[in-house]
C-alpha cells in the first residue's frame, strides 16, 4: 500500500519487468528530487531477495541506497520508524533480502502493525485483513509511511528520524 502511494506521488505506473527485472512490478520516476526505482517483488515474500538483488544489479544501485518498506510486528499499529541495518526479527522477507545482498545494512521504513493478540500465530496475524478500527486509520498510516520514505530520500536517515519518530 505504501509503495502504491509512493508510485502515485511520483506519477509512476508499476508494470511487470523483463529479463533480470522479470520477478517484480516496477517503475522509475522521481521522489524528493531523486531518481528512484520503485519495485514490488512478485515472488513469495520469503523469496523477495532474488528480485531485489537483480534490480540492484540491473540499475547499478548500491545496497547502501536500498530502501525497504515493510510491516513490523514489534512496532505498535500506526507507528512508523526508520533505521539502517539491524536484525530481521523473524521477518522472512528481510532475511531473504539480507541473504541476497550479503548485508543487513540497508535502509528500512518500518510500518507498525503491532503484535498478534493472545496466542495467535504471528504468521497468521500478518496475513489477516486489518480490523475495522485499523482500516479507519489505514489511509493516514500509509500516507505517513510514504511521507517518511520521502523524508528519508530528501534529507538522509538521521534528519528523517528526527522528523518522523516524534510523530509516531
Amino acid at each position: 500500500m505504501v509503495l502504491d502511494e509512493l508510485a502515485a506521488r511520483a506519477g509512476v505506473r508499476l508494470a511487470p519487468g523483463k529479463g533480470k527485472r522479470a520477478r517484480a512490478l516496477l517503475g522509475e520516476g522521481r521522489l524528493a528530487g531523486r531518481r528512484v526505482v520503485l519495485a514490488r517483488p512478485t515472488t513469495y515474500m520469503n523469496e523477495s531477495g532474488g528480485p531485489v538483488r537483480g534490480l540492484l544489479d540491473y540499475h547499478s544501485v548500491p545496497v547502501a541506497d536500498l530502501v525497504v518498506v515493510h510491516d513490523e510486528l514489534d512496532i505498535p499499529f500506526a507507528a512508523v520508524r526508520l533505521k539502517r541495518g539491524g536484525g530481521e526479527g523473524g521477518h522472512n522477507g528481510l532475511r531473504s533480502i539480507s541473504r541476497s545482498t550479503g548485508t543487513r545494512d540497508y535502509l528500512r521504513v518500518r510500518v507498525g502493525i503491532g503484535r498478534p493478540p493472545g496466542r495467535q500465530d504471528p504468521a497468521d496475524f500478518v496475513l489477516k485483513d486489518f480490523s475495522a478500527t485499523e482500516r479507519k486509520e489505514l489511509d493516514l498510516l500509509v500516507a505517513e509511511a510514504a511521507d517518511a520514505a520521502e523524508e528519508l530520500l530528501a534529507h538522509g536517515l538521521e534528519t528523517a528520524q528526527n522528523v518522523v519518530h516524534p510523530r509516531s
